[in-house]
């Protein structure tokens, strides 16, 4: 089973990566495959509606969102993190997403998301709730933990301080890891969900 992580911070082994770093060691002892992506550092545009993607299969600006794709499109699971800006995600991150869901054309259905947000106080909440909407209109089941999924920091380090974010983020990809091999197993056995025509 495969893992995708996407790490929207432009900070290098900052809070946000200690967050995931956890995640990784708890995939690692479950037999997950993880790969983790840092793009809060890249240039990386917004979607232009163009409709492009529809007849090139990816979409027109072939960076690393059309990189994602692919591994997007082989994981069982997608965990997206990013540290929070006024409330809100690193707009590079969600840039990324809008062109990642929209021009990606393979099914999502059953693939597992989980968002991760890191703050110094305030704001996670509406930043987990922005992150989560890719995965409700995706077909996505969510994985959830402990608590929402959150941690604490502000200087560098500061999350690693954090035990009880430190331990949701373990939580969360136990939970994360079960829910993808009980969908595993529940594929193999009735299959996906009927799909009807899309109206």
């Amino acid at each position: 089973m495969k893992v995708l992580m996407i790490n929207g911070s432009p900070r290098i082994g900052g809070n946000t990566s200690m967050a995931l770093e956890e995640m990784r060691k708890v995939f690692e002892s479950e037999g997950i495959e993880t790969k983790i992506v840092q793009i809060g550092n890249k240039d990386i545009r917004g979607c232009l509606a163009c409709g492009r993607c529809k007849e090139l299969g990816k979409c027109v600006f072939n960076d690393v969102v059309n990189e994602l794709a692919a591994d997007f499109e082989k994981a069982d699971g997608l965990v997206v993190a990013s540290p929070v800006y006024y409330a809100s995600a690193n707009a590079t991150l969600i840039a990324a997403l809008d062109r990642l869901f929209y021009s990606s054309g393979f099914d999502k259905t059953m693939k597992v998301g989980a968002s991760v947000v890191c703050a110094r106080r305030g704001g996670c909440s509406a930043t987990f709730d922005e992150l989560n909407k890719y995965f409700t209109i995706a077909g996505m089941p969510i994985a959830s933990s402990q608590y929402w999924n959150s941690v604490h920091g502000r200087a560098p380090g500061e999350a690693s301080e954090d035990a009880e974010g430190m331990q949701t983020m373990r939580t969360l990809a136990r939970n994360m890891a079960f829910l993808m091999k009980s969908i595993a197993l529940g594929k193999e056995r009735y299959g996906l969900p009927e799909k009807e025509d899309h109206v």
